[in-house]
């Protein structure tokens, strides 16, 4: 049985992991004879949103103590990722992607990528194995390894962020997805998108299915 990771940045679209998407790519995974295991960086998120007003919130949360949440507490630390270990690493989407592994939505272009993401991708990728980005996940990876070809729909700032990096971006809607032969990586818009869950949802089935064909 393939064994998929799974990196999650926290808890909630806003400063998190989008839970929709973690939820139905962990299920994707299941339902297609796979195994996963979740990791997340054991870090200070950059901040805390309350989801009913989307306004910060004056509180200090980690982010794999968040995470944990969505894994039922069945995460590790992502220093503990060894490439050689699993067939292929996903990175569902959500704004702590781009707070909390990198900081993209801080300081756009110029962000950095926190060291054990980095890592976890270069490793996956000398050990040839599939990469999947899900929402804004694609930009995170176009940072790490610049030459790709991803989606993350149709949004202008995003993408033309991926190409500044040196990446390719295609066009996509709902449910597409775009597979860079060379690095063996898979990404889709989802909620970069206006989607329902039920599009998200085709979204990480059509990705899960390509992530377990070239693994």
């Amino acid at each position: 049985m393939k064994k998929i990771a799974v990196v999650l940045a926290g808890n909630g679209v806003y400063d998190g992991s989008e839970i929709h998407e973690a939820t139905l790519t962990l299920l994707a995974i299941a339902r297609q004879g796979a195994q996963y295991q979740c990791f997340a960086p054991d870090i200070s998120q950059a901040h805390v949103v309350n989801h009913l007003t989307g306004k910060e919130m004056p509180e200090t949360r980690n982010v794999l103590i968040e995470a944990a949440r969505i894994a039922r507490g069945k995460i590790k630390p992502l220093s503990e990722y060894k490439a050689a270990d699993f067939d292929a690493i996903i990175f569902p989407g959500g704004f702590g992607v781009a707070k909390n592994l990198c900081t993209f939505a801080f300081d756009g272009i110029n962000c950095t990528v926190n060291s054990d993401v980095e890592k976890a991708i270069r490793s996956t990728i000398v050990a040839e194995k599939p990469v999947g980005a899900l929402c804004i996940s694609p930009v995170l990876i176009a940072k790490v390894l610049v030459d790709v070809e991803v989606t993350i729909g149709n949004d202008k700032g995003a993408s033309s962020a991926i190409e500044s990096f040196g990446g390719t971006h295609i066009k996509t809607t709902h449910g597409e997805i775009v597979v860079d032969e060379k690095y063996k990586l898979v990404t889709t818009p989802c909620y970069m998108l206006d989607a329902t869950i039920d599009q998200i949802a085709d979204g990480a089935d059509n990705l899960v299915r390509k992530i377990l064909e070239l693994a």
